[in-house]
């Protein structure tokens, strides 16, 4: 079994060909509540993040990789942060970029490959997400794929003058 290819996606290492697709995320201000980000970055800084993107998961302890279809088109991100080798655990974060492209199972499909390559190629234990209690569909998705909602951030993040609860996932390998 190839761990990365799935039947209708599968996941690659960051290009230098992606700055565009990467630039129109990171600056989209709809999805900045769910990255934590407040301010742009430039097509400079992520142009850098790319040329270091090649580096090693057990050095950097974090891996972004592009959910692409088989047609080539870059349909999402997929990362693994807070890589934590000796404790065998770390965070996920999906995005799938285009509303058009959410809801046809894309990131079940991804977050499937991505678990099995956490579990049996990096050999970790568990892995983690961080969900605003309001995005039910981001809920739905990973509750689908097994993970399990272990605790309630109350007024976590400050969103557009008002504080908002998140939820922690985990899911465990047995």
């Amino acid at each position: 079994m190839v761990t990365l290819k799935g039947e209708h996606i599968y996941l690659r290492a960051l290009e230098p060909e992606d700055l565009e697709f990467v630039y129109a995320i990171e600056n989209d201000e709809t999805v900045w509540e769910i990255s934590n980000t407040q301010t742009p970055y430039s097509k400079f800084l992520i142009k850098q993040y790319l040329e270091q993107a090649h580096k090693d998961i057990f050095e950097v302890k974090q891996l972004r990789l592009v959910i692409s279809s088989y047609n080539n088109e870059a349909l999402g991100l997929i990362d693994i942060f807070d890589f934590d080798f000796s404790n065998g655990r770390a965070g996920v974060g999906l995005l799938i970029k285009d509303t058009e492209n959410r809801a046809k199972g894309f990131g079940s499909e991804a977050l499937k490959l991505l678990v099995n390559y956490s579990f049996k190629k990096l050999q970790l234990h568990q892995l983690y997400c961080n969900i605003s209690e309001e995005n039910t569909a981001s809920i739905k998705l990973f509750e689908n794929e097994g993970f399990k909602q272990v605790g309630l951030k109350k007024d976590w993040n400050f969103v557009e003058g008002h504080y908002k609860n998140e939820y922690l996932y985990q899911l465990i390998n047995a």
